[in-house]
């Protein structure tokens, strides 16, 4: 286990006795802590039937990069390159830098075992200020880490098979909230039937996925009823038309950035290694196998939208491309209707693999006292489950799936939820660099990640974190009435925030209130988890 919040307070954890008297010590500031009796404890015990084997892993990977990426932002990745040839490489690219961010967390994964994913992996490479990374985090995966674009998603594919327009409405956002809503019900009220069902629910997308690539296949052959859009001649010319082209540097990072939403959730298994048996051969199999097989499955699904849509009116679909294709291929039957379903039930999965893992490390922060309320958030009552931390992360969703007004709130949300993840990602492979090359400590996890391989994905999620900032070539405003300013401004205000937030806890709150609950985390002689909280007082030396 690493460092404890205790050890910050000048207590010495142990893993076989903890005492409950106060005692006294003496922090590096030279003040007198003053630790009281325990406040609370919580155990986090979890039976093999509740952890995730191989199949579970592969599809808890899945069911996060399956959801409605691949379905809905193929029109925004044409619109802005306005080439048929250029799109599908982005996307080949969008792989071989998942695979590369793969490797990287793959190295951390195995060196440092925990439930947590990113938050172990800063905590270990910038140490000092002391939780300040961690705080930074905190800050993007609470008040960013939501499922409100899969959410969204769902409710536009549900009432567009029932018959009702395309529009982003409060309407779609309405079934969005219910979407959510059951997702962390379940996994609160009954956790083993929620991984059962993101399991069925990850074979199906797969399935949803196999048919429209088969499809396409189809409608190269001529089985459609549209005519031949013809969008493979002449492939890589850069053309501009009706609602695409003409793009720069600004139009092709977020396309960048959606081709990388997509594909997120490759790194979903990190976050609950916790609750994963054998660790260390699961996730160097499960891992690679689900990121080579969605790869596949993502450019040749890609190819099928291209066989059977127009260029404008793919390039104007929004986040109802596959709506589309079904109707170009199968026409507007009872069966192209209820084809949407079967796609809504795959951001179903989403949604329920996104708050089962996010729902993780929210508790983590917890446990680590890091929360205001951290007992409560931290804790597995009443069902043993983090229904606490699900709540939180239901509270986000909901703001953020309803706050925006009605319009291209999709596309928006994507790029809000995406970008602030490129400054993360970029920390942490720059972190792993150091780790490998520093004499200071012995590096050897057992997987090791070429320096090439790292240096690619630290310059790619650089690109996109820094060109966002650039003006669009087509003027001020981005989609359809957002400044383009707006989401990377945001996202990078969520991080400062979390520096903020971090003066606050460690330095602010504490003087005002001369105390402050800290976290002991040990493991008992059964092996079970076992985090106290207790409250500190600290007064300073004259």
């Amino acid at each position: 286990m690493g460092h404890s919040d205790a050890e910050e307070a000048g207590i010495k954890g142990s893993n076989d006795h903890v005492h409950d008297k106060a005692i006294h010590q003496t922090d590096v500031d030279g003040a007198s802590a003053v630790v009281g009796e325990i406040q609370e404890e919580n155990k986090y015990a979890y039976d093999d039937s509740r952890k995730l084997g191989i199949t579970g892993a592969v599809f808890l990977i899945l069911n996060k990069m399956i959801g409605t990426g691949i379905f809905s932002t193929p029109s925004s990745i044409f619109a802005a390159t306005g080439s048929v040839g250029v799109s599908l490489m982005l996307w080949v690219i969008g792989g071989f830098l998942t695979f590369c961010g793969l490797s990287v967390w793959l190295e951390f994964g195995l060196a440092i075992p925990r439930s947590g994913g990113e938050k172990n992996y800063l905590e270990h490479i910038y140490r000092h200020p002391k939780y300040l990374a961690t705080c930074v985090l905190a800050s993007q995966m609470i008040l960013l880490g939501f499922s409100s674009g899969n959410s969204l998603a769902f409710g536009r594919y549900i009432l567009y098979a029932a018959g009702n327009e395309l529009k982003d409405t409060y309407k779609a956002r309405g079934v969005g909230v219910a979407c959510v809503t059951f997702a962390v019900i379940i996994h609160s009220v009954a956790p083993k039937w929620g991984i059962r069902l993101f399991n069925v629910l990850g074979v199906f997308k797969v399935g949803v996925l196999l048919f429209i690539v088969f499809s396409g296949f189809a409608a190269l052959a001529g089985r459609r009823l549209v005519e031949d859009p013809r969008n493979f001649d002449n492939a890589f010319a850069l053309e501009k038309g009706d609602g695409y082209g003409g793009g720069g540097a600004y139009e092709y990072s977020n396309a960048l950035l959606n081709i990388v939403y997509s594909y997120k959730g490759w790194e979903n298994a990190n976050y609950v290694l916790g609750e994963i048996k054998d660790p260390r051969r699961t996730l160097t199999i499960a891992a690679p196998l689900a990121v080579g097989g969605v790869t596949i499955l993502y450019v040749l699904a890609n190819v099928a939208y291209f066989a059977a849509i127009p260029k404008s009116a793919l390039a104007k679909s929004e986040v109802i491309v596959a709506g589309l294709f079904f109707k170009n291929v199968f026409g507007d039957s009872a069966g192209a209707r209820v084809l949407p379903v079967f796609v809504a039930l795959s951001n179903l999965g989403n949604v329920l693999a996104v708050s089962f893992a996010h729902a993780r490390l929210n508790q983590e922060l917890g446990k680590e006292g890091l929360l205001p309320g951290s007992r409560f958030w931290g804790s597995n009552k009443p069902f043993n489950s983090p229904a606490a931390a699900l709540f939180l992360h239901w509270i986000v969703t909901i703001i953020v799936l309803l706050a925006p007004p009605p319009g291209p709130a999709y596309n928006f949300i994507v790029s809000l939820y995406t970008y602030p993840g490129a400054w993360i990602n970029s920390f942490v492979a720059a972190g792993l660099i150091y780790l490998q090359y520093q004499k200071k400590e012995v590096w050897n996890p057992g997987w090791r990640t070429f320096l090439p391989v790292t240096v690619i994905f630290l310059l790619c999620n650089a690109f996109l974190a820094i060109v966002p900032f650039i003006p669009p070539s087509n003027g001020d405003f981005w989609g359809d009435g957002y400044p383009y300013y707006v989401f990377p401004v945001v996202g990078v205000g969520v991080l400062i925030l979390g520096g903020i937030y971090w003066v606050l806890w460690t330095k602010f709150w504490p003087a005002v209130r001369g105390h402050k609950l800290v976290a002991e985390r040990i493991i008992d002689e059964e092996g079970v988890e076992v985090v106290r909280y207790r409250k500190v007082k600290v007064v300073k030396h004259g």
